[in-house]
């Protein structure tokens, strides 16, 4: 018995969903320490945030795939015929295997990790491959690790509703109402509308630190555009997205046919509750994280620390939410 298909024995739990479910979560650890080891030897964090994009890729990727992939692990086994891999455009008419919901969550992560992760990586490579917040952690091979085996916990959480949605047995899709349901549209839209306020706030930021490199204005924060309505635009459309995934994702998990996956059909109130905890951990975690750990406090106490005395700094501070943007 090779490795992989050892793997997958011992993943074959009685329960499908935690077949897909566990091994998904298993691989961003495995992935994230990988990655830590070249990165401890060498002390640097360049590929720190470039890995993490590759792990939530990764982790989505298998959970969509792997149900198919023990198929065909297991007709291999038995000499007949494999299944074929099921089709993604073949989803959208409900024809692939999959379900329409399932593709849409895994390419709106994909997307957003893709953009991430190739945006961080060229900021951090235009300073040199540092990141200020690894000063105190580069040179402790332990620290270091820790902080790779972190980021293997921010996507394990961040990703919950979607390892969910898609460790769910295809077929059980084909019980869900066949219409577009109220949380599908509300999902959809507050992940469409969150990513495009990120992204316009980054490149608003990026054109305006440009700008003041070449010497086209001389002002020391940004109070122009979305900046001008929040004072951290890019931490409110990230939060957005992730409840709109929560959102779409939930309204799959809390279902008759997504309790049934799960196996929680007989749990009653204890069964939704806990659906709508593994959809809901996602958008709360990065709400955790931006509002109490690495996000707005790092961010607002070095501004305050460079400008708090300005009244214009004070001003524009006074004028702008911090968080929900005032239009």
């Amino acid at each position: 018995m090779t490795l992989f298909n050892s793997i997958l024995h011992a993943t074959n739990f009685s329960r499908p969903f935690l077949s897909t479910l566990v091994p998904s979560i298993g691989l961003a650890y495995t992935i994230q320490g990988l990655a830590a080891v070249p990165s401890i030897i060498a002390q640097t964090e360049r590929f720190y945030d470039l890995s993490g994009s590759l792990t939530y890729i990764s982790c989505t990727a298998l959970s969509l795939y792997l149900p198919t992939i023990r198929a065909r692990a297991a007709a291999a086994a038995a000499g007949t015929i494999k299944p074929a891999w099921p089709s993604i455009l073949g989803a959208l008419s409900g024809s692939g295997g999959l379900n329409w919901r399932q593709v849409f969550l895994s390419a709106a992560v994909s997307v957003w990790a893709t953009r991430l992760g190739t945006y961080l990586f060229s900021r951090i490579t235009s300073d040199n491959g540092t990141d200020s917040r690894f000063d105190d952690i580069r040179t402790s091979p332990p620290k270091f690790l820790g902080a790779f085996f972190a980021q293997a916990t921010w996507v394990t959480l961040c990703l919950m509703p979607v390892l969910a949605i898609n460790a769910l047995p295809a077929s059980l899709f084909a019980s869900l109402p066949a219409a577009i349901t109220l949380t599908d549209i509300l999902g959809a839209l507050l992940y469409i509308g969150g990513i495009s306020f990120e992204v316009t706030a980054d490149r608003q930021k990026d054109k305006w630190v440009q700008e003041k490199k070449t010497k086209k204005h001389n002002e020391d924060f940004l109070t122009r555009g979305l900046w001008s309505k929040s004072r951290h635009p890019n931490y409110f459309g990230e939060v957005t997205l992730w409840t709109g995934i929560a959102t779409l994702a939930g309204g799959v998990l809390v279902s008759s046919a997504g309790q049934v996956g799960m196996g929680l059909a007989g749990s009653a109130l204890l069964g939704k509750a806990t659906a709508m905890a593994m959809a809901g951990v996602s958008p709360a975690f990065v709400s955790l994280l931006l509002f109490k750990v690495s996000g707005i406090p790092l961010s607002e106490g070095k501004y305050d620390k460079r400008y708090g005395d300005r009244k214009d700094y004070q001003e524009w501070k006074k004028n702008t939410p911090m968080f929900f943007p005032k239009f």
